[in-house]
């Protein structure tokens, strides 16, 4: 038998080379001294090289080393999103005291290791890459998630998400099994042909299966009854950190679930769908009820994930392009809208002694309008409402899913945004109707030097560039996007149109 080496397309690879070399050289940052401050120019820097090398190979479709992975615009898309959101969390993380906490460039080179790892999710075809990738993302977060030693939530936080973490993984790694045990193959398109010629199409093996990778799946995109880790991890959390796992976990996640559902198990799909809309519709009533009582901002937008991916879900369960391409521009429209909330947030916290609550933003609007109107726009897409991209995605989603013949769960988001007005405009409201300092009705009275693990307040935080100016830039593609969609929308058809096309 004559060994042949196997074809490696470098051009394909270079995204992944480049996040390699680039975490590589910010940990080196680490060791020497005077360079440790240089780690999130050189982390930027990456993230810039890598964004450039993907966009150069936009419109490509083809196989990676010998079929494991694949670059199409569906990956590309989706990496440049997570990208997107890592420099987001990269300019927030300065001065942020998690960071210097556990070593800048310990900090950067672990965020740059989970793109690395969402990037090599988007593009796996096969279950070994697919499971080596989740872990490669997920494991550098339990640690960044406890970055922040001096505040027990943040280790609390770590702790909470490695443990719920390492049981989705086992859930979807004994998943992968039964399939593979049932099929004989490993890659996504061999398992879909071994479910039809080896007459496996409702075999209880592969039943078991799919149900188990998709409670896995669940596990990573906060999907309900699987969303239990989210508002507590979100909350602990350093906030830089939580904006980045709100958006760029969720859209690798949500990347694999289409390519693995829609490819690998798609001879099954009549059999999954409708697990997956009951899923969703659960998703959409739990996250909305449950963030109606938050006083806590980050919770509240744990909650709100929760309803967010039950709405996002709804482009899985169609199985079509225009699913596939309004789950995209929902994901892109999502990232512009949380990044805008959470810098907002994150300015609040260094500037006042109420961390997260919603006190802290109010009167924000009297005070601080540059950062009010950020939080506002954001508010007001999340809630789907006109002239912002989260009005337009959540009308792609619906339109999707009535063509999907799901129109009942087109409905389930239609009423799941008007419930999730009550805690958008609450927020809404202590920003422009209560004078800072007033106590919002069913608030947690204030007291006196606040909590204990707040960080040293700084006055000025919330007038500092690097953060108010990516709170604004954040709601001002909400608004342009919800404006004028078109560049969004050929974005996200285009990789509707590289899995389906």
């Amino acid at each position: 038998m004559n060994f042949h080496e196997p074809h490696i397309d470098y051009a394909g690879i270079s995204p992944v080379i480049a996040l390699t070399v680039g975490m590589v050289v910010v940990l080196m940052t680490a060791v020497f001294k005077p360079l440790r401050r240089t780690a999130p120019a050189l982390t930027f820097l990456t993230l810039a090289a890598t964004a450039g090398l993907l966009i150069w190979q936009w419109g490509e479709s083809k196989e990676l080393i010998t079929g494991a992975l694949q670059l199409d615009d569906l990956a590309i898309s989706i990496s440049l999103i997570a990208i997107l959101t890592a420099a987001f969390c990269v300019a927030l993380s300065t001065r942020e005291p998690a960071a210097e906490e556990a070593g800048v460039g310990e900090y950067h080179a672990l965020l740059l290791g989970s793109v690395l790892g969402m990037t090599l999710l988007s593009q796996a075809t096969n279950l070994v890459t697919f499971f080596v990738a989740i872990e490669t993302l997920s494991i550098p977060l339990y640690i960044l998630c406890a970055t922040n030693l001096r505040r027990e939530g943040s280790l609390e936080s770590g702790l909470k998400y490695l443990i719920v973490g390492s049981l989705g993984s086992a859930t979807l790694l004994y998943g992968m099994a039964f399939l593979y045990g049932g099929t004989g193959s490993t890659d996504f398109t061999g398992i879909a042909a071994g479910i039809v010629h080896k007459g496996m199409l409702g075999d209880p093996l592969i039943l078991i299966g799919i149900a188990m990778c998709a409670v896995g799946l669940a596990f990573k995109t906060s999907i309900a009854p699987f969303h239990q880790w989210t508002p507590d991890v979100y909350q602990g959390a350093p906030t830089p950190i939580t904006s980045f796992m709100a958006v760029a976990t969720k859209a690798a996640a949500f990347a694999v679930f289409l390519r693995f559902f829609d490819v690998a198990l798609g001879p099954q799909v009549h059999e999954w769908q409708p697990a997956l809309a009951v899923l969703a519709a659960i998703s959409i009533v739990v996250g909305n009820v449950g963030a109606l009582g938050q006083d806590s901002l980050k919770r509240m937008l744990g909650y709100s994930g929760v309803a967010q991916a039950g709405y996002m879900m709804g482009g899985v369960v169609v199985a079509s392009e225009s699913g596939i391409s309004s789950l995209v521009f929902y994901l892109a429209a999502y990232a512009f809208m949380n990044l805008a909330a959470f810098s907002v947030i994150v300015a609040r916290e260094r500037e006042t002694p109420y961390g997260d609550d919603i006190r802290s933003v109010q009167g924000l609007g009297a005070s601080r309008p540059l950062l009010a109107w950020p939080l506002t726009i954001a508010m007001l897409a999340l809630a789907g409402l006109p002239a912002t991209a989260g009005f337009i995605g959540k009308l792609y989603l619906i339109e999707a899913l009535v063509e999907g013949d799901y129109t009942w769960l087109a409905v389930f988001i239609a009423v799941g945004t008007m419930i999730s007005l009550a805690y958008y405009l609450r927020v809404v409201a202590a920003m422009w109707m209560r004078p800072g300092g007033e106590t919002v009705p069913g608030a947690t009275p204030a007291i006196a030097g606040a909590s204990p693990e707040a960080d040293p307040v700084d006055p000025r935080a919330g007038r500092r560039i690097y953060i108010v100016g990516p709170a604004l830039l954040a709601a001002a593609a909400t608004v342009f996007f919800g404006i004028i969609p078109q560049p969004l929308v050929d974005f996200a058809a285009h990789a509707g149109a590289s899995l389906f096309g």
